[in-house]
């Protein structure tokens, strides 16, 4: 009876690695369909599949004229580490100037499956011939694009048949992520509340009750004080509106290559010199005889005065203003979307208006201006730092990483008054908090110089270990140390191929090779190795016949392969394939 049941088991476990292998009948160029329909480039990815955001492109191949691509649709979900990527079809709007007879488009994408048993492909590049006359002209495109789209990223109406046969029915029935209106509000509302925080800037908020006595709105009465701070509110909407479409149009330019650190480093630091900006290393200011002439000779009475001072109120707060609205106007150009990046600039308006409609409708008086505008200005520079790091956490090395939020920690603890005498309970509650961020440079310094010097200097603990040592005694890139050494120790070789954007090479890493029974194996059997073909040794990619990642290898001493498994496995079942049950 028990022989009876460990083969049952073993039957089962067998069954199961076998279901969860990557599907045979998904293939990187056949299942994903491409095609050039009403003036866009159209991809398919059959159910339970996507299209990854990072690596999509499209270029034209030789020939006269230029097409213009983009702006890419919004992503409808996130990867396992993060990445955008698209689930059913996928519209890439294609605009031409002086193309002639066939245009030669060079697309480039990267399909992965999910679930159990999931893999990324190589990234995959195909030639699409079209008809320059199929190509839709810049101008009527550009004017298309102020259309707000309905649905940025379309669903397939079936999934493929094979596809959707090899995942668990619940797996191939589930839709794609749908994007959210609500997404859409939420993106408003934070930009509205930008707008009243830039209303609350140093450079700002005294104004506020001098701007309205100018334009006559103090102590006029309720209604016309209302109608006075709504035209002068308006005239600012005109101009950040202008700015939001101006940064969405040329946004449109880029849409792919938004994706790429070639742009996301230089968007970082640019907004960490907005950040140095609100700390007061520099301002970022008009020309002071410029601003004298828009401020003219204080005389702006009546609507047409209240508008037109409205107007110029953008460019006179540019000091505060411009490291905010600089944040706000590189979110519209990335998104590339001109009816969103004036709808989300008018709002924005709106929001630095709401203190100007309160003090011109009601005569208000706003609190004493001081320290706590200051640290207010801080504060926002210190958000801004944050995303400048934030922004580029998935391109940059690990020991960088940890650089950059050392300095954004130091930065917080600078802000709150970590190296200031504090005062009251507030004061001390202040204090507390910035020497808690201290720490925490302090300690994101010491992981720098772990990680950059490959040392250890403090001890490691609970989940820290389980992170260092899931590939403890494992050999990196060297596939021919590991055969000698295999040889040496009459052992097998186990090798782990993967890539650093594989979301299910990760997942890999966190869920199977540190699970005991798996490791006990290897210790026991293998030299086990991870190379990276995709990056560091492509040279081994071809001899190893590597189509897709993650993809596990098991050699003889001599190189021969025993057997090989593509996509993410269980830690059971890839024990049950080790052993080759």
């Amino acid at each position: 009876m028990r022989s009876l049941t460990t083969l049952l088991l073993s039957l089962l476990l067998t069954a199961v690695a076998w279901a969860q292998r990557a599907d045979p009948a998904f293939d990187a160029m056949g299942s994903v369909s491409l095609a050039f329909q009403k003036g866009a480039v159209v991809l398919k990815v059959p159910a339970g599949a996507h299209l990854k955001a990072s690596f999509m492109e499209v270029a034209k191949k030789g020939g006269p004229g230029a097409v213009k691509v983009g702006p890419l649709p919004a992503t409808d979900a996130k990867d396992e580490i993060g990445d955008g990527i698209w689930h059913g079809t996928v519209r890439i709007p294609v605009r031409g100037e002086g193309l002639a007879g066939t245009v030669k488009l060079e697309v480039t994408y990267q399909p992965c499956t999910e679930g159990e048993g999931g893999v990324c492909f190589p990234p995959t590049t195909r030639t699409l011939e079209v008809k320059a006359s199929e190509i839709p002209s810049a101008a009527p495109a550009a004017v298309a694009a102020e259309k707000p789209a309905v649905s940025p990223v379309e669903k397939t109406a079936e999934p493929t048949a094979p596809l959707a046969s090899s995942l668990p029915p619940a797996q191939a029935a589930t839709p794609a992520p749908a994007s959210g209106h609500s997404g859409l509000v939420w993106s408003l509302v934070l930009v509205f509340l930008a707008g009243m925080g830039a209303s609350l800037t140093p450079c700002v908020y005294p104004m506020i009750p001098i701007t309205m006595a100018i334009v006559g709105a103090k102590g006029s009465g309720k209604a016309r004080g209302f109608a006075l701070s709504a035209m002068l509110v308006l005239g600012m909407a005109v101009t950040y509106t202008t700015l939001g479409v101006l940064a969405a149009r040329s946004g449109a330019a880029f849409g792919a290559f938004a994706q790429k650190p070639a742009f996301l480093i230089p968007v970082s630091l640019l907004f960490a010199a907005f950040a140095l900006s609100l700390f007061g290393a520099f301002e970022i200011a008009l020309p002071q005889g410029l601003a004298l002439k828009l401020q003219g000779d204080g005389s702006r009475k009546g609507f047409g005065g209240a508008f037109l001072m409205g107007l110029v109120l953008g460019p006179l707060s540019a000091p505060c203003v411009g490291p905010v609205i600089g944040a706000v106007l590189v979110g519209i150009a990335q998104q590339g979307d001109v009816f969103m990046g004036g709808l989300k600039l008018f709002v924005f308006a709106l929001g630095m208006g709401v203190l100007f409609l309160a003090v011109g409708t009601f005569s208000a008086a706003l609190p004493k201006s001081g320290e706590w505008l200051t640290r207010f200005k801080q504060g926002m520079g210190l958000v801004v730092l944050g995303f400048a790091a934030w922004n580029v956490r998935l391109v940059v090395p690990d020991w960088a990483n940890f650089a950059m939020w050392t300095l954004v920690m130091l930065a917080g603890a600078a802000v709150f008054g970590a190296f200031e005498a504090a005062e009251g309970l507030v004061g001390q509650l202040r204090k507390g908090f910035a020497l808690l961020m201290l720490a925490l440079a302090l300690l994101l310094g010491v992981r720098t110089v772990e990680t950059y010097l490959k040392v250890d200097l403090l001890p490691k603990g609970g989940a820290a270990v389980a992170v260092q040592d899931e590939h403890a005694g494992w050999m990196e890139q060297d596939l021919e140390g590991a055969l000698a050494k295999a040889k040496v120790e009459h052992k097998l070789v186990l090798v782990d191929i993967y890539a650093d954007w594989c979301a299910q090479c990760k997942e890999l890493d966190e869920k199977t090779w540190p699970d005991a029974a798996v490791k006990q194996w290897i210790s026991q059997n293998a030299v086990p190795i991870r190379i990276d073909t995709y990056a560091k040794r492509k040279d081994l990619a071809q001899n190893l016949k590597i189509a897709g990642y993650p993809t596990v290898v098991l050699l003889d001493a001599e190189g021969r392969e025993l057997r090989r498994y593509m996509g993410f496995m269980k830690p059971e079942a890839m024990k049950v394939w080790l052993e080759g049950k």
